[in-house]
């Protein structure tokens, strides 16, 4: 069978430090495979007798198999498992993405219905409209402000427009600009603004304040 090409699993059973290479032995081989020290990607460490390591078979000028690509197996599993794992949050990220977006959609077209059945005036979804779009580019302004090392929109302008009715694309800014998304403490005030706004709504509704 021709192993060329391949990653296998192997150990470390022989090593010359003073002469810079070693062998590998592989169970899928059942031979010891040459490797030099040019081959080991493992920085600020030197093979060892016993290390389990991950390799690539490709035959040397001679025809005959050498390990090249030479990695710790632990290093190797890790990295895997890390890379899974972003596929992951990628995917969770993503999915997040597309049901905000659907959920201020909604949003804006229950105003929508709202002022077209003659409930609301026109002015409240252009309100909202206006102060989301607004919104969302001041946290895109901020955001490459920040890129920039220049100056900053200060975070109490930010939670004021969310406050005052942009709140929905502050949400979106901080899903598709990744922006403000972290910080535990922003976060919790930017929640509370949102509550606040729904309920001043709500009220400003059954009281007829619109009209």
């Amino acid at each position: 069978m021709d192993f060329t090409g391949k990653q296998l699993d192997g150990e470390i059973v022989r090593w010359l430090d003073d002469r810079g290479f070693g062998f590998i032995r592989s169970k899928a081989i059942e031979q010891e495979v040459f490797f030099h020290i040019r081959a080991y990607r493992a920085p600020n460490k030197r093979p060892q007798v016993g290390d389990y390591v991950v390799f690539v078979a490709e035959k040397n000028q001679k025809g005959k198999l050498q390990a090249v690509q030479v990695q710790e197996r632990q290093f190797v599993q890790r990295k895997q498992m890390q890379q899974r794992r972003h596929v992951k949050q990628q995917a969770a990220f993503e999915s997040g993405q597309s049901l905000r977006l659907v959920a201020v959609l909604v949003l804006y077209g229950l105003l929508a219905s709202l002022v077209f059945s003659g409930k609301w005036p026109p002015a409240v979804w252009l309100w909202y409209a206006a102060l989301g779009v607004l919104t969302f580019f001041a946290y895109r302004k901020d955001k490459a402000a920040a890129q920039q090392g220049s100056w900053r929109t200060p975070e109490n302008t930010l939670h004021l427009l969310s406050l005052l009715g942009g709140w929905p694309g502050a949400w979106l800014a901080q899903t598709y600009l990744r922006h403000k998304s972290q910080k535990a403490e922003f976060r919790v005030i930017y929640y509370a603004t949102v509550v606040i706004n729904v309920v001043l709504l709500i009220y400003a509704a059954k009281h007829n304040f619109f009209f």
